[in-house]
Order: C-alpha cells, then sequence, then structure tokens
C-alpha cells in the first residue's frame, strides 16, 4: 500500500449466479443422488468485494458485467453486503452460471461447472479512468484473463492504476483455467501487478514446483509479494524469491470450501487498506477463510 493513501477498494471481474449442490458420498452415475440445492449469488470477483466490505472501513465498490437477466437481484444482493456495485449490463448473453457439487464429506471438497456468460464478455470499451476516482487499490480477479476481450480490458486497466500509483492485486482464479491458457502466458498477462495470490495448486502449477514454498518464492521474482494460500495450511508470504512469512490458519470445521480462497482476499485487502501489513493482513485473510468454510456459499454468512 503507498504509504498515507487512503481511498476505497475497486475489483474488477465476474459476478455469477450459484447452484450449490450438496451431496454425500460419491455422484451415482447414470441415476439420482439426493442433494440440497441452493441458488445463491457468487462469482470470485463479487465474493473478494463482500468479504472485504463485511471487515469495514474503507469503500468497496465492484465492476462486473451481468445479463439483463438477473442484474436487479445481483444488485440488491451486492447492496445488502455493503458493496457499492457497478455493473454492465449485457443484453447480449445471460448472467454466467456455475454449478457447484459439494462433497458433504469431511473436507467438504466442491467441484466447478462452469459458465461464464456476460461476466467474461468485459472489454476495454467498459473501461474508464474515472473509476479510479477515489480509489486506492484495484484488485481483479483472474478469470478476466481467460478471453481476448477481457485481457484486453485488464491491460487497460492495470496501465491506468499505474499511471496513478494505484497498488493492483490480482488472484489468478481457476488452476484449471490456468493449464489452458499457459504459465508463460499468464506471466506476461500479469506484469505490473503489485501482489498475486495464487492458492497452492495454482501456485505450483504456474512453476512446475511440488513445494508450495518454493513455488511461491520462484513467483515472487515475477511480482513484487506473492501470497499463496494453501487453505488448512494457512498462507506463504514470499518477496525478492523467498519465502518471508508463514502465517497459520484458523482452525475450522468445514461446511463448504467454495469462496474461501475470496474470502481470504477480501480480508487481506481490507486490512491492507485500513494499515496492516502483509502479514498481519495474511492473519485476517485466514480468520474469514475459517469462517467461509463454515457456512454454505461463498459470500459472507448475514450478521445477526
Amino acid at each position: 500500500m503507498v504509504p498515507g493513501r487512503t481511498g476505497a477498494l475497486l475489483v474488477v471481474g465476474d459476478l455469477i449466479t450459484d447452484v450449490v449442490a450438496r451431496h454425500r458420498g460419491p455422484l451415482a452415475p447414470g441415476t439420482d443422488t439426493t442433494a440440497t440445492i441452493r441458488r445463491v449469488p457468487g462469482g470470485a470477483g463479487a465474493n473478494v468485494a463482500c468479504w472485504a466490505a463485511r471487515r469495514g472501513g474503507a469503500e468497496v465498490r465492484l465492476l462486473g458485467r451481468v445479463g439483463a437477466d438477473a442484474v436487479r437481484w445481483h444488485e440488491r444482493e451486492l447492496t445488502a453486503c455493503g458493496v457499492r456495485p457497478a455493473l454492465v449490463i449485457d443484453e447480449q448473453a445471460p448472467t454466467g452460471t456455475v454449478i457447484c457439487l459439494v462433497d458433504e464429506g469431511a473436507q467438504a471438497e466442491r467441484t466447478f461447472l462452469t459458465d461464464g456468460g456476460a461476466s467474461l464478455r468485459l472489454e476495454p470499451a467498459d473501461w474508464s479512468d474515472t473509476l479510479l476516482d477515489g480509489v486506492a487499490r484495484l484488485h481483479l480477479s483472474g478469470y478476466l484473463l481467460f478471453t481476448e476481450t477481457c485481457r484486453a480490458f485488464v491491460a487497460l486497466a492495470v496501465k491506468a492504476a499505474r499511471a496513478r500509483g494505484v497498488p493492483v492485486s490480482l488472484d489468478p482464479a481457476s488452476a484449471g483455467f490456468l493449464a489452458q491458457l499457459g504459465a508463460g502466458r499468464f506471466l506476461a498477462l500479469v506484469e505490473g501487478v503489485d501482489v498475486l495470490l495464487p492458492s497452492r495448486d495454482e501456485a505450483c502449477l504456474l512453476t512446475g514446483l511440488s513445494d508450495p514454498a518454493d513455488a511461491a518464492a520462484r513467483l515472487s521474482r515475477y511480482v513484487p509479494l506473492v501470497v499463496a494460500k494453501q487453505g488448512a495450511q494457512g498462507a506463504l508470504l514470499a518477496r525478492s524469491g523467498a519465502v518471508c512469512a508463514r502465517v497459520p490458519a484458523v482452525p475450522a470445521v468445514p461446511r463448504d470450501t467454495t469462496g474461501a480462497g475470496d474470502a481470504f482476499t477480501g480480508a487481506f485487502l481490507a486490512a491492507l487498506l485500513a494499515g496492516a501489513d502483509p502479514e498481519q493482513a495474511a492473519a485476517e485473510g485466514c480468520r474469514a477463510g475459517a469462517q467461509a468454510v463454515e457456512h454454505v456459499g461463498g459470500r459472507p454468512p448475514a450478521r445477526t
């Protein structure tokens, strides 16, 4: 964070309708598997914004693209979480949808079936430098790197942020999509980013290394600060080719791991804006991640 900088967090990324199906045990191909099914608002970018807003303090804004079919619902849900939405309405594509299959076993592991829909149609015309007015940090969802128009959007946004001295962070978002994009291309696309927040699997995939600490250290030769999220193993921070801190996880009993990484990222960024150092911010991220896995869905639980 730039010393003395105050202002809002602008998150740019995907806004998705999640259909969460929780089942116990393996799926039964060709027949029925009993499940509890809910429709909830999601999307990595939107989830990050909601978790950042939950921490309180700075204003949190979200720029995303949605279909006309669900825009009002998503606006209401974001506003209820304390996020200021700046949504681009796509008249041609529907809002993105993700089917989240959650195994209710001990690890509550999830599998995604993803239709990005309108969320992956952000384009340079959707950007304006005025979006950075009053903004102290810009965060980008890695899902924006998986289509050509979104990549052009990212390049424009990063250039504008750097011109204003606004730090930029990015979460790679998906090991599966990263494998298709390629590590070399990804690293070229994130040039100019100040903070990279990969999961353990993403860090290892991007470097070809099996040890997450080695992977985080390697990535920090490309990006000034790498914060590798490791779930139940906490988080690693790396700078200048070496791990500089290890932050323990907060114990939790998982029900649904959907959005845990988004919770970490949102709380981490909000803590940085509040003046925390990266290690302190990572501890905030671990606390939010633990809270996230103990309830269903990728957004923060309702306040009581």
